[in-house]
């Protein structure tokens, strides 16, 4: 009981989540690899939220509790790597241009993470199953206002300024269609996904200036 007490009175590390909330995110990730596996395997209609639990080692009232549907279970792996890519923008000089900036980043940075081979059976399956086309929709909108945020930091403006919110959408979308082109074709993956990524953000910059 001592070890406990002295535990639960030791402060958090600086610059880390709580350990619940570290243990919290580990479950949901378990939970949406298993539910990515099934559906891949039986398809979202034959899968139950029953099964995933069990498959995950959790029981269905904790599933339920993390996630409001069964296509919702994916989420946390959609999720991969906004919060390094937003971290990523923060740290960059204002002064760089942007595009530069974003060529120059890691492929840890680019969404989804390059070489998840869980993330890209995900975005292929979002291609036939609107609950999942539904969720992937919805985990890119959430993320604009994160990169809007990280875009803001670095120029000095309001995070609900136009110019990053527009910014954020655009390097959004740019990297969304990225890896649906990357996912749908795998007959052209003769390149890796952050070179795909990288060419969409230059086509989409290219585009702006043309116009």
């Amino acid at each position: 009981m001592g070890d406990a007490k002295t535990s639960a009175a030791r402060p958090a590390r600086p610059g880390r989540p709580p350990l619940t909330e570290r243990r919290k995110a580990a479950t949901r990730l378990e939970i949406a690899e298993v539910a990515v596996r099934l559906f891949a395997e039986k398809g979202v209609a034959a899968t139950s939220a029953d099964e995933i639990a069990a498959e995950a080692g959790v029981s269905t009232r904790t599933l339920w509790r993390y996630f409001p549907t069964k296509e919702a279970c994916v989420q946390p792996l959609l999720a991969v790597g906004v919060d390094s890519l937003a971290e990523a923008l923060r740290d960059s000089s204002r002064h760089e241009p942007l595009i530069d900036v974003l060529e120059a980043m890691r492929p840890d940075t680019m969404r989804p993470t390059a070489g998840s081979a869980d993330v890209l059976r995900l975005v292929r399956l979002t291609r036939t199953e609107p609950g999942l086309r539904a969720v992937w929709l919805q985990t890119h909108l959430e993320a604009e206002s994160v990169l809007a945020e990280a875009l803001a930091r670095r120029t000095g403006e309001s995070p609900d300024a136009l110019a990053p919110r527009v910014t954020a959408a655009m390097i959004n979308v740019a990297l969304r269609v990225a890896a649906e082109d990357y996912a749908w074709n795998p007959e052209r993956s003769d390149r890796a996904l952050d070179d795909v990524a990288r060419e969409a953000l230059r086509i989409a910059s290219e585009a702006l200036r043309q116009a």
